[in-house]
């Protein structure tokens, strides 16, 4: 359509009424060339297939287990619950074979002497510039890592604080993703405790060794309100919108269209129950 307008107006520019029609005419059949290009190409669809999706893909993987290795060594030597935690990390994630091997070699680099924290952040920042959230996704993953142990030691703390200065995140912010996965970490504490006493508990039945009262796994309010990044002091209004604006950012389909990989879908969805529950539990205690 474009070729036949702007072959229409060069005509008449240059040619009138006769320069005009000739102008109508190559521009028609500009359109058409075009068209067929387009079409080959696989129209609009073209621009949500092919490599680009998969080098992402690759890029986050390689780059998050890389990170993850170089903190994991941060205090000099890794421990066996840092590489525990990046064992359980990759079964969580059904990696085998290949994939995990791929997964295992860049954990390594990322222990090697020669390993650039800053540069492989900033490629990691220039390819996601405009992923917001998988940027703040990757930021947890290397905070979930650090608290493999249970603690967070000083040494981690401040490579944490150089990936998220990396990333462009805000001290703020970081101090307030921090504080919603100590929340979390915390949460997901109590849930194994409950499921390990469930499991006791169903062997002492099975065993007939009394009568034993089923352990609460009900979160309370403090606990709900830190794992959506909130206060004490706030209203129903700042919890709606707290979890509305989480789960947005922990979306899975949205977080792997834009690059996260299929296999770390299952973090997105950990971290999406998570917030679902905290509200839940607000929205009834309300």
């Amino acid at each position: 359509m474009w070729g036949k307008i702007l072959g229409f107006c060069f005509g008449f520019m240059f040619g009138k009424i006769f320069g005009a029609i000739l102008g109508l005419y190559l521009g028609h059949l500009f359109d058409k060339s075009l068209k067929n290009d387009f079409d080959k190409a696989g129209g609009f669809s073209s621009l949500f297939k092919g490599d680009d999706v998969n080098e992402r893909q690759a890029l986050f993987f390689s780059s998050c287990f890389a990170v993850m290795g170089h903190i994991a060594k941060s205090n000099g030597r890794v421990s066996e619950v840092h590489i525990k935690a990046a064992s359980l990390f990759m079964d969580e994630m059904g990696l085998k074979g290949d994939e995990r091997r791929e997964a295992q070699h860049a954990f390594q680099s990322g222990k090697e002497s020669d390993f650039s924290l800053k540069e492989t952040v900033h490629d990691f920042k220039e390819r996601f510039a405009k992923r917001y959230d998988l940027l703040q996704l990757f930021l947890e993953i290397q905070i979930q890592m650090a608290f493999s142990d249970g603690v967070l030691a000083e040494q981690e703390k401040q490579l944490l604080q150089e990936v998220s200065k990396q990333l462009g995140i805000s001290k703020a912010h970081f101090a307030f993703v921090l504080k919603r996965y100590q929340a979390e970490f915390s949460f997901r504490q109590q849930q194994q405790r409950y499921k390990q006493q469930q499991q006791g508990q169903s062997s002492s039945y099975r065993e007939g060794s009394g009568h034993h009262v089923p352990p609460n796994n009900n979160m309370n309010r403090s606990q709900a309100l830190a794992l959506l990044g909130l206060n004490s002091d706030a209203s129903q209004r700042d919890i709606k919108v707290a979890y509305r604006k989480l789960m947005a950012q922990h979306h899975p389909d949205k977080l792997v269209s834009q690059g996260l990989p299929k296999h770390m879908m299952e973090v997105a969805v950990k971290k999406s129950q998570d917030i679902q529950a905290a509200y839940e539990y607000l929205k009834k205690a309300a």
